[in-house]
C-alpha cells in the first residue's frame, strides 16, 4: 500500500488563525486610535502654549493681542493652514472667540479655541486658552 503525505494546512487550522488575528486586531485598533488622539491632543497643547507666548510678545509691540491668523503669520504659518479666520492644524481647528474680534476687544484680552470634531468618531474635543495663558479643556 502506498502512503501519501498531505502537505499544507487544513481548513480548520486556517480558520483558527484567522479568528486569532481578528481578536488581536479588535483589541489593538482601539488602543492605537486612543494613542493617536492623545498624541494629537498633546500636540495641540504645545501649539496653544506657543500661541500664548507669542501673544505676549505681540502685545508688547502692538499694545493689543493678535488674532490667530496674525499670530500664524508672525510664526511663518507654523501653527497651521489658514482658512478664512481659522487655522487648521491636523484634525484641530483653531479660531478666535468671537470669530473676528475688534482691536478694542484685543486690547483687554483674547480667547482662542481649538476644536477637534471628526465625523464618525463620536467625540468632540474643545480646548480654550485666554490671555492668562491657562489652557482649559471644555469638551469632553
Amino acid at each position: 500500500m502506498k502512503r501519501t503525505e498531505e502537505k499544507g494546512f487544513s481548513l480548520i487550522e486556517l480558520l483558527i488563525v484567522v479568528v486569532v488575528v481578528a481578536v488581536i486586531a479588535a483589541l489593538a485598533v482601539p488602543a492605537l486610535q486612543k494613542g493617536v488622539r492623545a498624541a494629537e491632543n498633546g500636540n495641540t497643547f504645545a501649539t496653544l502654549r506657543t500661541v500664548a507666548s507669542t501673544q505676549v510678545a505681540y502685545f508688547t509691540q502692538n499694545n493689543r493681542f493678535g488674532r490667530i491668523t496674525e499670530i500664524n503669520n508672525l510664526l511663518s504659518s507654523s501653527i497651521g493652514t489658514q482658512l478664512g479666520n481659522e487655522i487648521t492644524r491636523g484634525k484641530f481647528v483653531l479660531a478666535n472667540s468671537p470669530a473676528s474680534p475688534t482691536d478694542a476687544e484685543l486690547r483687554t484680552g483674547y480667547t482662542i479655541t481649538a476644536t477637534r470634531n471628526v465625523a464618525g468618531e463620536g467625540v468632540t474635543y474643545v480646548y480654550e486658552i485666554t490671555q492668562t495663558g491657562e489652557i482649559r479643556q471644555i469638551l469632553p
